[in-house]
């Protein structure tokens, strides 16, 4: 059985994640917490040093979420551990509400609303691939309920408030205030619709906002972020800054929008629109992040960990800054995080052990000093006081946006590994001039910063080619033909 793919339990509603999934699951998680409990007791570690065997459950505002609460819920109560209701919450507030012990997030994140998903945290932090695996284990086995003098009954909490106030006080160690600036924000009927608007105008902003309510219909617009869905934002902005006046200043003086903001279903995604109704590239606002991460750190050896398909963009903005980068799968930037603290890079180790600043794929940024989940809501907070303190212009004029194209190349799956392991050879000899870097897929790095990365879909039967360079056609041309071939080859 494989339940759990790169962001946790996804699927539709009718024929993958049913009340009796959850159910099932809600099981199988308090069974494996009060087993990892009571290990940690036998074994010397007692429950004053190990995370506590309550679980905080919330979800968003899909029309299947109730039922789905429901079922976790009783799942989890009827395995012995003590669960908090959330309602319905953003998943950073969520992941926020979990340190210190367990918790369920019910969300598909920015799939259409036929869908639902199953997104577990412990301490703040994603599951890990082991516990994962544990849990599905329990699933298929079976599990069933504690025994009936262990079943405990849920109570409600609200922990929107506290999030929301932490990451306005942690936003403010960045940039300036926003006294007034003019942000139109589209929550895209999502839950960034209580969250984010309201950080921003404690923060001074002025905010507008599209699709402003929660209704897990998605009415608006889809719940996925893209050029394409945000046309109305892009739109409204642009329409409304043509209007200012001659010699006004877009986003302040009471005129237009300095920028704009767009959030997926369950606000761990941000997308940045500019004054010119444009979306910013979203390695573009990786790299302003990460920079700014870098430079307002003080540590010795300050890291950015990324994934292999992001932009030779981001190195160089990280490197003008004085900090490095690890790069892991996508999926896992828990893992290189962790793998960061354990010293298990390329740090020196010792008195300059590395730092993790900052952790980011694109439209996906885990604030590390602020906490190891994925957070849209922080993203937008942090972004807009470095462009009350800058502008953005300023911010992106240093970043070199090279044309970037992502495409795929037919492979069924049974060919995928041979045509890799054939790739990991033929790439590097056709495109001599280039460092090679294969821990995931085959990543070539050209000394005019120009990349390309080949890597197998882990869900569709393609190879992906990204590729980013002032000529990028004929690269990716020139890399299309080499991985035909291999996946021609017999």
């Amino acid at each position: 059985m494989e339940l759990f793919g790169t962001a946790g339990i996804r699927g539709g509603v009718a024929e993958r994640v049913t009340p009796d999934l959850a159910l099932a699951v809600g099981r199988a998680v308090a069974a494996e917490i009060r087993d990892r409990e009571r290990t940690a007791e036998e074994t010397g570690e007692g429950p004053g040093s190990s995370i506590a065997p309550e679980v905080v459950l919330a979800r968003d505002g899909r029309v299947s979420g109730g039922a789905l609460a429901a079922a976790m819920e009783a799942g989890l109560t009827a395995g012995g551990v003590e669960v908090r209701r959330a309602g319905q919450l953003p998943t950073p507030g969520l992941a926020y509400a979990s340190r210190g012990r367990y918790g369920v997030m019910l969300t598909a994140s920015h799939n259409p609303p036929t869908d639902n998903g199953i997104k577990c945290f412990r301490d703040g932090t994603e599951f890990s691939d082991d516990l994962e695996a544990a849990i599905e284990s329990r699933v298929a086995d079976g599990s069933g309920p504690a025994s009936w003098e262990e079943w405990t009954e849920s109570d409600r909490i609200d922990p929107l408030p506290g999030y929301l106030h932490a990451v306005r006080e942690y936003a403010t160690g960045f940039g300036e205030d926003l006294d007034g600036l003019r942000i139109a924000v589209d929550c895209g009927n999502g839950m960034s619709a209580p969250a984010t608007p309201t950080v921003l105008r404690e923060l001074g902003a002025h905010v507008v906002t599209l699709n402003g309510n929660v209704d897990g219909h998605f009415p608006g617009r889809g719940s996925k972020p893209t050029p394409e869905t945000l046309k109305d934002l892009r739109a409204f902005i642009a329409d409304a800054n043509e209007a200012v006046e001659d010699g006004g200043r877009p986003g302040r003086d009471g005129e237009g929008f300095a920028f704009g903001i767009g959030h997926d279903g369950d606000a761990d995604r941000i997308v940045i629109v500019d004054a010119d109704g444009e979306v910013v590239h979203e390695d573009t606002v990786l790299a302003i992040l990460a920079e700014a991460y870098v430079r307002r750190s003080g540590a010795t050896d300050p890291v950015v960990v990324t994934t292999p398909n992001a932009s030779g963009r981001i190195d160089e903005r990280i490197r003008e800054a004085g900090g490095r980068v690890e790069r892991v799968r996508l999926g896992a930037l828990h893992e290189g995080i962790a793998r960061v603290e354990r010293g298990e890079d390329d740090g020196e180790g010792g008195d300059d052990a590395p730092t993790v600043a900052f952790a980011a794929e694109p439209w996906k940024h885990i604030h590390a000093p602020f906490g190891g989940w994925i957070d849209g809501v922080c993203s937008a907070a942090v972004f807009a006081r470095l462009i009350a303190d800058a502008g953005l212009n300023a911010l992106r004029d240093p970043v070199s946006e090279r044309p970037y194209r992502k495409v795929s190349v037919t492979c069924p799956d049974e060919r995928k590994k041979p045509a890799m392991d054939a790739l990991a050879t033929s790439l590097p000899e056709a495109f001599p001039e280039a460092e090679v870097d294969t821990d995931h897929g085959v990543r070539l790095e050209f000394p005019d910063a120009s990349w390309t990365l080949v890597r197998p879909s882990g869900t569709e039967a393609y190879v992906r080619i990204y590729a980013e360079s002032d000529a990028v056609d004929t690269l990716v041309e020139d890399v299309r033909a080499v991985v035909e071939d291999a996946v021609a080859e017999k």
